[in-house]
């Protein structure tokens, strides 16, 4: 039973679902006119502060690392050594500050998720 309180129309909503088909099944837009698009943030934006996860020397640090290293690996990269961990960031195009720090986490330690990982980078906190 419909009560005639929706915002949209059973038309309107039918023509906004097959806008957003190709969308969702590509993973990516699927427009002609990239204007249409938002634009990605870049390297060099300023952090926004506020919100769960502060800037770099906010007590929520741990879990910007974690969240930055979770947008570019997935689970299929762990277990795994610092240097493959850089790799799979530099095929991702992670942010280069993130792909230099893994770079430098001691060669031998083997991380087996990002918590672990994250936790190596914040310095344990």
């Amino acid at each position: 039973m419909q009560r005639g309180s929706d915002r949209l129309n059973v038309h309107r909503d039918d023509e906004m679902k097959h806008e957003l088909k190709g969308l969702l099944r590509s993973g990516h837009p699927t427009r002609v006119e990239e204007w249409h698009d938002p634009e990605p943030a870049a390297d060099d934006d300023p952090e926004v502060t506020g919100g769960p996860v502060g800037g770099l020397g906010s007590p929520a640090s741990l879990e910007r690392v974690r969240l930055e290293l979770a947008r570019s690996l997935g689970r299929s990269a762990f277990p795994a050594r610092a240097g493959e961990l850089a790799s799979a960031l530099r095929r991702d195009n992670a942010p280069d500050p993130l792909v230099e720090a893994v770079a430098e986490l001691p060669r031998g330690e083997r991380f087996r998720n990002v918590q672990q990982l994250a936790e190596a980078l914040a310095g344990g906190e």
